[in-house]
């Protein structure tokens, strides 16, 4: 009791109060914001478990980041830095690529004007060692062209589904047909992995999620990740927050709060 945690939970939590199982709750370390525990749990879980015991990266390898200027992204980076002499090619808007050259991707593509793919290879001609894939469809087909020999495509999302402020039918349905399928066969004969991740279904794995958590907050107090905060918005601005994410403007996470940040706060964060 009084302690403050960080929690998981699959959804309800954009709330003032919420009950959740204590084996859902972990101890936040020393130092960190209650922010920055907002931002960490869902993104670091994913990237972590995404790169090391799916992707099993190690040094001297390639990742390809999508969406590398978001929440899964930031982190997915900051975690690739951990491990030596890492390349990432990071996906994201031009304006972002500043950004993204300071974080530790050494090859930021724009996506809107550049075919991602191509840019890849005439870095690295063989391909990648690890994809994330958040966008499905026949994103995931080149994702999985992209990889060299042994390398691992690991699909985690189908944001091509989400293509504007309203349910696209269209958008949805040219995902649908899209969507990449392949046989056992054909992976043997290829030496390639195709992986799927979903934090949301391993609400039963209690003391697998405990021991990433273990490892994050270490990682945490060692300094080597640190949740990237693009904004915060009260309650009463949800809309405006959820526009934020819609229109791509956001680098890293937006976090919801129930109340705008007093005033005199403000000053003292100043």
């Amino acid at each position: 009791v009084g302690d403050k945690v960080m929690v998981l939970a699959r959804s309800g939590l954009w709330q003032e109060v919420v009950n959740v199982p204590a084996s859902h709750t972990f101890p936040m370390p020393e130092g960190m914001s209650f922010e920055e525990a907002a931002a960490l749990l869902v993104n670091y879980i994913t990237a972590y478990m995404i790169l090391f015991d799916f992707g099993n990266l190690r040094p001297n390898q390639s990742v390809l980041i999508h969406m590398a200027a978001g929440g899964v992204g930031t982190a997915a980076i900051q975690l690739c830095k951990t491990v030596e002499n890492v390349t990432i090619f990071g996906t994201a808007s031009a304006s972002k690529h500043e950004y993204l050259k300071e974080s530790g991707v050494a090859h930021p593509i724009d996506y809107r004007t550049m075919d991602y793919a191509e840019e890849v290879r005439k870095i690295s001609p063989k391909g990648v060692d690890i994809v994330l894939d958040p966008l499905g469809g026949s994103d995931t087909s080149k994702a999985f062209n992209l990889l060299k020999p042994m390398g691992k495509l690991i699909t985690y999302g189908v944001a091509n589904l989400l293509t504007g402020q309203k349910k696209n039918l269209m958008a949805m349905a040219k995902t649908w047909w899209n969507q990449f399928s392949i046989t056992a066969l054909q992976l043997l004969h290829q030496n390639k992995a195709v992986c799927g991740y979903h934090l949301g279904y391993m609400d039963e794995e209690v003391e697998l999620l405990r021991s990433v958590v273990a490892k994050l907050v270490n990682l945490y107090s060692q300094g080597k990740i640190k949740p990237k905060i693009d904004s915060v918005w009260p309650f009463d601005q949800v809309a405006e927050a959820m526009k934020q994410m819609q229109e791509k403007k956001n680098v890293g996470k937006v976090i919801l709060v129930p109340e705008a940040p007093k005033e005199e706060s403000k000053k003292a964060e100043n």
